[in-house]
Protein backbone atom coordinates (compact mmCIF):
# COMPACT_ATOMS: atom_id res chain seq x y z
CA UNK A 1 0.00 0.00 0.00
CA UNK A 2 1.25 3.48 -0.81
CA UNK A 3 0.04 7.09 -0.96
CA UNK A 4 0.07 8.78 -4.37
CA UNK A 5 -1.28 11.96 -5.96
CA UNK A 6 -4.81 11.47 -7.26
CA UNK A 7 -3.73 12.64 -10.72
CA UNK A 8 -1.23 9.75 -10.81
CA UNK A 9 -3.67 7.05 -9.64
CA UNK A 10 -5.00 5.79 -12.98
CA UNK A 11 -4.68 1.99 -13.11
CA UNK A 12 -4.14 1.64 -9.36
CA UNK A 13 -6.42 -0.22 -6.91
CA UNK A 14 -8.13 1.66 -4.06
CA UNK A 15 -7.47 0.28 -0.58
CA UNK A 16 -10.70 1.53 1.02
CA UNK A 17 -14.16 2.90 0.20
CA UNK A 18 -14.43 6.52 -0.91
CA UNK A 19 -17.63 8.17 0.36
CA UNK A 20 -19.18 11.06 -1.55
CA UNK A 21 -21.60 13.43 0.18
CA UNK A 22 -23.93 15.74 -1.76
CA UNK A 23 -26.14 17.48 0.86
CA UNK A 24 -29.78 16.52 0.48
CA UNK A 25 -29.07 14.21 -2.46
CA UNK A 26 -26.45 11.56 -1.89
CA UNK A 27 -24.29 9.94 0.75
CA UNK A 28 -22.72 6.62 -0.13
CA UNK A 29 -19.53 4.98 -1.29
CA UNK A 30 -18.80 6.58 -4.65
CA UNK A 31 -15.86 4.25 -5.19
CA UNK A 32 -15.53 0.90 -3.49
CA UNK A 33 -12.45 -0.76 -2.08
CA UNK A 34 -10.79 -2.65 -4.89
CA UNK A 35 -11.92 -0.23 -7.59
CA UNK A 36 -9.36 0.29 -10.35
CA UNK A 37 -9.03 4.05 -10.88
CA UNK A 38 -9.88 5.25 -14.41
CA UNK A 39 -9.08 8.53 -16.15
CA UNK A 40 -12.68 9.72 -15.85
CA UNK A 41 -12.61 9.10 -12.07
CA UNK A 42 -9.94 11.74 -11.43
CA UNK A 43 -12.21 14.85 -11.61
CA UNK A 44 -14.79 13.15 -9.38
CA UNK A 45 -12.18 12.23 -6.76
CA UNK A 46 -10.74 15.74 -6.77
CA UNK A 47 -14.25 17.20 -6.36
CA UNK A 48 -14.60 15.01 -3.27
CA UNK A 49 -11.49 16.65 -1.80
CA UNK A 50 -9.28 13.60 -2.41
CA UNK A 51 -5.94 15.07 -3.48
CA UNK A 52 -4.08 11.91 -2.44
CA UNK A 53 -5.13 8.26 -2.43
CA UNK A 54 -4.01 5.09 -0.72
CA UNK A 55 -3.61 2.39 -3.36
CA UNK A 56 -2.17 -1.05 -3.82
CA UNK A 57 0.92 -1.23 -5.92
CA UNK A 58 0.15 -3.48 -8.86
CA UNK A 59 3.37 -5.30 -9.52
CA UNK A 60 4.05 -8.00 -12.13
CA UNK A 61 2.71 -11.39 -11.09
CA UNK A 62 -0.21 -9.96 -9.09
CA UNK A 63 -3.88 -10.06 -10.19
CA UNK A 64 -6.73 -7.78 -9.08
CA UNK A 65 -9.57 -9.38 -7.08
CA UNK A 66 -12.14 -8.78 -9.83
CA UNK A 67 -10.08 -10.59 -12.45
CA UNK A 68 -9.38 -13.33 -9.91
CA UNK A 69 -13.10 -13.86 -9.28
CA UNK A 70 -13.71 -14.03 -13.03
CA UNK A 71 -11.02 -16.66 -13.49
CA UNK A 72 -12.33 -18.75 -10.59
CA UNK A 73 -15.84 -18.51 -12.01
CA UNK A 74 -14.55 -19.75 -15.37
CA UNK A 75 -13.42 -22.94 -13.61
CA UNK A 76 -17.01 -23.56 -12.47
CA UNK A 77 -19.21 -22.33 -15.30
CA UNK A 78 -20.96 -24.86 -17.49
CA UNK A 79 -24.02 -25.11 -19.72
CA UNK A 80 -27.33 -23.70 -18.43
CA UNK A 81 -25.65 -21.26 -16.01
CA UNK A 82 -25.81 -17.46 -15.91
CA UNK A 83 -22.86 -15.38 -14.70
CA UNK A 84 -23.43 -12.21 -12.68
CA UNK A 85 -21.41 -9.03 -12.98
CA UNK A 86 -18.42 -8.97 -10.67
CA UNK A 87 -19.13 -6.71 -7.69
CA UNK A 88 -16.75 -5.89 -4.85
CA UNK A 89 -14.58 -8.81 -5.89
CA UNK A 90 -17.45 -11.32 -5.83
CA UNK A 91 -19.23 -13.17 -8.62
CA UNK A 92 -22.14 -15.62 -8.68
CA UNK A 93 -23.56 -18.26 -11.02
CA UNK A 94 -27.31 -18.92 -11.16
CA UNK A 95 -29.36 -21.64 -12.85
CA UNK A 96 -30.82 -20.88 -16.29
CA UNK A 97 -33.04 -23.99 -16.20
CA UNK A 98 -34.63 -26.46 -13.79
CA UNK A 99 -32.40 -29.48 -13.34
CA UNK A 100 -29.98 -31.55 -11.30
CA UNK A 101 -27.00 -29.64 -9.89
CA UNK A 102 -23.76 -31.59 -9.50
CA UNK A 103 -20.37 -30.66 -8.02
CA UNK A 104 -16.94 -32.24 -8.38
CA UNK A 105 -16.23 -32.07 -4.66
CA UNK A 106 -12.69 -33.43 -4.87
CA UNK A 107 -11.39 -30.73 -7.22
CA UNK A 108 -13.39 -28.07 -5.37
CA UNK A 109 -11.65 -28.94 -2.09
CA UNK A 110 -8.22 -28.94 -3.76
CA UNK A 111 -8.77 -25.42 -5.08
CA UNK A 112 -10.07 -24.11 -1.76
CA UNK A 113 -6.97 -25.52 -0.05
CA UNK A 114 -4.72 -23.21 -2.09
CA UNK A 115 -5.59 -20.20 0.07
CA UNK A 116 -6.42 -16.56 -0.86
CA UNK A 117 -9.18 -17.77 -3.23
CA UNK A 118 -12.54 -19.39 -2.58
CA UNK A 119 -15.38 -21.11 -4.39
CA UNK A 120 -18.58 -21.79 -2.42
CA UNK A 121 -21.41 -23.87 -3.91
CA UNK A 122 -24.78 -25.19 -2.85
CA UNK A 123 -24.98 -28.93 -2.15
CA UNK A 124 -24.48 -31.15 -5.17
CA UNK A 125 -26.84 -33.90 -6.39
CA UNK A 126 -29.82 -31.68 -5.61
CA UNK A 127 -32.67 -30.27 -7.65
CA UNK A 128 -32.53 -26.58 -8.54
CA UNK A 129 -35.00 -24.26 -10.19
CA UNK A 130 -34.36 -21.55 -12.75
CA UNK A 131 -32.89 -18.51 -10.98
CA UNK A 132 -31.45 -20.44 -8.00
CA UNK A 133 -27.95 -19.52 -6.88
CA UNK A 134 -25.38 -22.20 -7.68
CA UNK A 135 -22.05 -20.81 -6.52
CA UNK A 136 -20.05 -17.75 -5.59
CA UNK A 137 -16.36 -17.01 -6.20
CA UNK A 138 -13.98 -14.41 -4.88
CA UNK A 139 -10.38 -13.65 -4.03
CA UNK A 140 -9.83 -12.97 -0.32
CA UNK A 141 -7.26 -10.11 -0.57
CA UNK A 142 -7.50 -7.18 -2.99
CA UNK A 143 -4.78 -8.72 -5.11
CA UNK A 144 -3.60 -12.29 -5.48
CA UNK A 145 -0.49 -13.95 -6.82
CA UNK A 146 -1.20 -15.15 -10.33
CA UNK A 147 0.72 -18.30 -9.55
CA UNK A 148 -2.12 -19.38 -7.22
CA UNK A 149 -4.70 -18.82 -9.94
CA UNK A 150 -2.57 -20.83 -12.35
CA UNK A 151 -2.47 -23.67 -9.84
CA UNK A 152 -6.26 -23.50 -9.48
CA UNK A 153 -6.64 -23.62 -13.24
CA UNK A 154 -4.34 -26.63 -13.40
CA UNK A 155 -6.57 -28.42 -10.87
CA UNK A 156 -9.58 -27.49 -12.99
CA UNK A 157 -7.95 -29.26 -15.90
CA UNK A 158 -10.19 -27.68 -18.50
CA UNK A 159 -13.32 -29.40 -17.13
CA UNK A 160 -15.97 -27.35 -15.27
CA UNK A 161 -16.32 -28.14 -11.57
CA UNK A 162 -20.10 -27.75 -11.81
CA UNK A 163 -22.80 -29.34 -13.92
CA UNK A 164 -26.50 -28.60 -14.39
CA UNK A 165 -28.43 -31.36 -16.13
CA UNK A 166 -31.98 -30.79 -17.44
CA UNK A 167 -34.72 -33.25 -16.55
CA UNK A 168 -34.58 -36.12 -19.05
CA UNK A 169 -37.26 -38.67 -18.13
CA UNK A 170 -40.80 -37.89 -19.28
CA UNK A 171 -43.05 -40.90 -18.53
CA UNK A 172 -43.55 -43.36 -15.70
CA UNK A 173 -45.50 -46.55 -15.15
CA UNK A 174 -46.74 -47.01 -11.57
CA UNK A 175 -47.74 -50.41 -10.17
CA UNK A 176 -49.81 -50.14 -7.00
CA UNK A 177 -49.61 -53.40 -5.04
CA UNK A 178 -51.83 -54.86 -2.36
CA UNK A 179 -54.94 -57.03 -2.42
CA UNK A 180 -56.78 -54.64 -0.11
CA UNK A 181 -56.40 -51.87 -2.70
CA UNK A 182 -57.08 -54.14 -5.68
CA UNK A 183 -60.32 -55.36 -4.06
CA UNK A 184 -61.41 -51.82 -3.22
CA UNK A 185 -61.33 -52.41 0.52
CA UNK A 186 -59.20 -49.30 1.05
CA UNK A 187 -58.59 -46.22 -1.04
CA UNK A 188 -55.32 -45.93 -2.96
CA UNK A 189 -53.64 -43.04 -1.14
CA UNK A 190 -50.17 -43.92 -2.41
CA UNK A 191 -50.46 -43.26 -6.14
CA UNK A 192 -51.57 -39.58 -5.87
CA UNK A 193 -48.49 -38.82 -3.74
CA UNK A 194 -46.15 -40.45 -6.25
CA UNK A 195 -47.86 -38.75 -9.20
CA UNK A 196 -47.52 -35.33 -7.55
CA UNK A 197 -43.83 -35.84 -6.78
CA UNK A 198 -43.14 -37.03 -10.34
CA UNK A 199 -44.88 -34.03 -11.87
CA UNK A 200 -42.48 -31.67 -10.08
CA UNK A 201 -39.77 -33.05 -12.37
CA UNK A 202 -41.81 -33.03 -15.57
CA UNK A 203 -42.62 -36.77 -15.42
CA UNK A 204 -46.17 -37.87 -16.25
CA UNK A 205 -47.68 -41.13 -14.98
CA UNK A 206 -48.82 -42.51 -18.34
CA UNK A 207 -49.40 -46.09 -17.17
CA UNK A 208 -51.00 -47.30 -13.92
CA UNK A 209 -51.78 -50.81 -12.76
CA UNK A 210 -53.36 -51.98 -9.49
CA UNK A 211 -52.53 -55.59 -8.63
CA UNK A 212 -53.06 -57.97 -5.75
CA UNK A 213 -50.38 -59.64 -3.68
CA UNK A 214 -48.07 -62.20 -5.25
CA UNK A 215 -44.77 -61.82 -7.06
CA UNK A 216 -46.24 -63.21 -10.28
CA UNK A 217 -48.98 -60.56 -10.35
CA UNK A 218 -46.54 -57.69 -9.77
CA UNK A 219 -44.00 -59.04 -12.28
CA UNK A 220 -46.72 -59.32 -14.93
CA UNK A 221 -47.81 -55.72 -14.31
CA UNK A 222 -44.19 -54.56 -14.61
CA UNK A 223 -43.87 -56.34 -17.95
CA UNK A 224 -47.09 -54.69 -19.09
CA UNK A 225 -46.02 -51.11 -18.32
CA UNK A 226 -42.55 -51.72 -19.73
CA UNK A 227 -44.13 -52.87 -22.97
CA UNK A 228 -45.82 -49.47 -23.12
CA UNK A 229 -42.34 -47.88 -23.34
CA UNK A 230 -42.24 -45.85 -20.12
CA UNK A 231 -39.01 -44.16 -19.00
CA UNK A 232 -39.38 -45.21 -15.36
CA UNK A 233 -41.07 -48.03 -13.45
CA UNK A 234 -42.28 -47.53 -9.88
CA UNK A 235 -43.81 -50.13 -7.57
CA UNK A 236 -45.55 -48.89 -4.44
CA UNK A 237 -45.95 -50.96 -1.31
CA UNK A 238 -45.10 -54.56 -0.50
CA UNK A 239 -41.53 -53.64 0.38
CA UNK A 240 -41.20 -54.95 3.94
CA UNK A 241 -40.18 -58.44 5.08
CA UNK A 242 -43.72 -59.66 5.76
CA UNK A 243 -44.60 -62.91 3.93
CA UNK A 244 -47.25 -61.15 1.82
CA UNK A 245 -44.84 -58.40 0.74
CA UNK A 246 -43.42 -59.74 -2.52
CA UNK A 247 -42.53 -56.60 -4.50
CA UNK A 248 -38.72 -57.02 -4.25
CA UNK A 249 -39.00 -60.60 -5.52
CA UNK A 250 -41.26 -59.44 -8.35
CA UNK A 251 -38.79 -56.76 -9.43
CA UNK A 252 -35.98 -59.32 -9.48
CA UNK A 253 -38.21 -61.71 -11.45
CA UNK A 254 -38.94 -58.95 -13.97
CA UNK A 255 -35.29 -58.98 -15.03
CA UNK A 256 -33.95 -55.91 -13.24
CA UNK A 257 -30.41 -55.80 -11.92
CA UNK A 258 -30.74 -54.64 -8.32
CA UNK A 259 -28.49 -51.79 -7.19
CA UNK A 260 -29.77 -51.87 -3.64
CA UNK A 261 -32.60 -53.26 -1.55
CA UNK A 262 -32.35 -51.19 1.58
CA UNK A 263 -30.87 -47.75 2.10
CA UNK A 264 -29.25 -45.94 5.06
CA UNK A 265 -32.05 -43.38 5.20
CA UNK A 266 -34.97 -42.82 7.52
CA UNK A 267 -37.69 -42.58 6.37
CA UNK A 268 -37.03 -44.98 3.52
CA UNK A 269 -34.88 -47.86 4.75
CA UNK A 270 -36.79 -50.46 2.68
CA UNK A 271 -36.21 -48.63 -0.62
CA UNK A 272 -35.23 -50.62 -3.71
CA UNK A 273 -33.47 -49.40 -6.85
CA UNK A 274 -32.60 -51.37 -9.96
CA UNK A 275 -32.06 -51.02 -13.70
CA UNK A 276 -33.10 -53.02 -16.72
CA UNK A 277 -30.70 -53.86 -19.53
CA UNK A 278 -31.90 -50.91 -21.61
CA UNK A 279 -31.13 -48.48 -18.77
CA UNK A 280 -34.73 -48.04 -17.57
CA UNK A 281 -34.74 -47.51 -13.78
CA UNK A 282 -37.15 -49.30 -11.47
CA UNK A 283 -37.89 -48.30 -7.89
CA UNK A 284 -39.71 -50.07 -5.09
CA UNK A 285 -41.15 -47.50 -2.68
CA UNK A 286 -41.85 -48.36 0.96
CA UNK A 287 -45.03 -47.21 2.67
CA UNK A 288 -43.35 -44.21 4.33
CA UNK A 289 -43.39 -42.39 0.97
CA UNK A 290 -47.18 -42.27 1.24
CA UNK A 291 -47.35 -40.50 4.60
CA UNK A 292 -43.97 -38.91 5.40
CA UNK A 293 -43.33 -35.44 4.01
CA UNK A 294 -39.75 -36.21 2.90
CA UNK A 295 -38.14 -39.61 2.32
CA UNK A 296 -35.42 -41.41 0.38
CA UNK A 297 -37.64 -41.03 -2.71
CA UNK A 298 -37.19 -37.22 -2.61
CA UNK A 299 -33.41 -37.63 -2.41
CA UNK A 300 -33.05 -40.09 -5.30
CA UNK A 301 -35.79 -38.89 -7.67
CA UNK A 302 -33.92 -35.78 -8.96
CA UNK A 303 -30.96 -37.94 -10.03
CA UNK A 304 -33.27 -40.44 -11.73
CA UNK A 305 -35.22 -37.65 -13.45
CA UNK A 306 -31.99 -36.26 -14.93
CA UNK A 307 -31.02 -39.68 -16.28
CA UNK A 308 -28.02 -40.04 -13.96
CA UNK A 309 -27.30 -43.67 -12.93
CA UNK A 310 -27.23 -44.08 -9.15
CA UNK A 311 -24.64 -46.45 -7.71
CA UNK A 312 -24.56 -48.56 -4.57
CA UNK A 313 -21.68 -46.39 -3.30
CA UNK A 314 -23.82 -43.26 -3.60
CA UNK A 315 -26.65 -44.93 -1.71
CA UNK A 316 -24.24 -46.02 1.04
CA UNK A 317 -22.88 -42.46 1.32
CA UNK A 318 -26.34 -41.23 2.34
CA UNK A 319 -25.78 -42.69 5.82
CA UNK A 320 -24.29 -39.39 7.01
CA UNK A 321 -27.22 -37.02 6.71
CA UNK A 322 -29.70 -39.79 5.95
CA UNK A 323 -31.68 -39.28 9.16
CA UNK A 324 -34.65 -36.95 8.76
CA UNK A 325 -35.15 -35.04 12.00
CA UNK A 326 -38.90 -34.78 11.51
CA UNK A 327 -39.00 -31.02 12.07
CA UNK A 328 -42.42 -29.61 12.89
CA UNK A 329 -42.02 -27.26 9.92
CA UNK A 330 -40.36 -29.14 7.06
CA UNK A 331 -37.93 -26.97 5.05
CA UNK A 332 -36.58 -29.68 2.72
CA UNK A 333 -34.54 -29.36 0.56
CA UNK A 334 -33.12 -26.46 2.61
CA UNK A 335 -31.93 -28.79 5.37
CA UNK A 336 -29.31 -31.47 5.96
CA UNK A 337 -31.42 -34.50 5.02
CA UNK A 338 -29.68 -36.54 2.35
CA UNK A 339 -26.62 -34.27 2.24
Amino acid sequence: MKQIRTQDAVGHVLCHDMTQIIPGQYKDARFRKGHVVREEDIPVLLSMGKENLYVWEMVPGMVHENEGAERLCALCENEHMVRSQVKEGKLELTAAIDGLFRVDGKRLREINLLGDAMIATRHGSTAVRRGDKLCGTRVIPLVIEEEKLLRAEAIGGGRPLLELLPWKLRTAGVITTGSEVAKGLIEDAFTPVVERKLSAFGIAMTEHRVVGDGAENVAAAIADVRAAGVDLVICTGGMSVDPDDSTPAAIRRSGAEIVTYGAPALPGAMFLLGYYGDGTPVMGLPGCVMYAKTTIFDIILPRIAAGVPVTQEEIAALGEGGLCLGCERCTYPNCGFGK
